[in-house]
C-alpha cells in the first residue's frame, strides 16, 4: 500500500492504495465517484475520461501512483450546487446523452476542447472527441451539443470548491 496525496474536484485528498491500482478504480471504489465509467478497460473508448492536471486522460490507464500531487477533475466536479454545468445542459437539450456510459467522458472531452478552441469548427470537434466512442447517438447530437456549448457563456468554467 502507498499513501497518495492529490486534489480531486478541488478537494485535497490522501488515500492509501496499491501503487498500480488504476485511477478509475480508486475514483469509483474508494472515493465513490462513479461518474467515470469503465467501458473497455483498454483506453479505447473514453468512458473513463477525467482531467488530470488539465489534460484529458483515460483513468483506466493511469496507475494511482502516477496521480501523486495531481489535480483531477471528474464529471462530479464540473457541476455546481446541483446545477448542471452549461456543457451538461447543452448535452441534455440536444439529446447528446442517451444510455449514459460515454456521456461523462464526452462532456469532459468537450470541456477540454472548448478550453483550447472556444469556437471550434466541425473538424476540431470531431478531432477533440475522437478518443470517445458512443454506440447510441451516431454523434450528430453530440456534435450539436458541443456547437451549442461553444456559444453558451460559462462553458469553460469549473466551479470553485466550497
Amino acid at each position: 500500500m502507498t499513501q497518495i496525496t492529490l486534489t480531486i474536484n478541488g478537494q485535497p485528498r490522501t488515500i492509501e492504495a496499491p501503487p498500480l491500482k488504476r485511477l478509475l478504480d480508486v475514483l469509483r471504489e474508494d472515493l465513490h465517484l462513479t461518474g467515470a465509467k469503465e467501458g473497455c478497460g483498454e483506453g479505447e473508448c473514453g468512458s473513463c475520461s477525467v482531467l488530470l492536471n488539465g489534460e484529458l486522460v483515460n483513468s483506466c490507464l493511469v496507475p494511482i501512483l502516477q496521480a501523486e500531487g495531481a489535480h483531477i477533475t471528474t464529471i462530479e466536479g464540473i457541476a455546481s450546487n446541483e446545477k448542471l454545468h452549461p456543457i451538461q445542459q447543452c448535452f441534455l437539450e440536444q439529446g447528446g446523452a442517451q444510455c449514459g456510459i460515454c456521456t461523462p467522458g464526452m462532456i469532459l472531452a468537450t470541456h477540454h476542447l472548448l478550453e483550447k478552441y472556444p469556437q471550434p469548427n466541425l473538424l476540431q470537434i470531431q478531432e477533440g472527441l475522437a478518443g470517445n466512442l458512443c454506440r447510441c447517438t451516431g454523434y450528430t447530437r453530440i456534435f450539436q451539443a458541443v456547437q451549442q456549448a461553444s456559444k453558451t457563456p460559462g462553458t469553460n468554467s469549473v466551479p470553485s470548491p466550497i
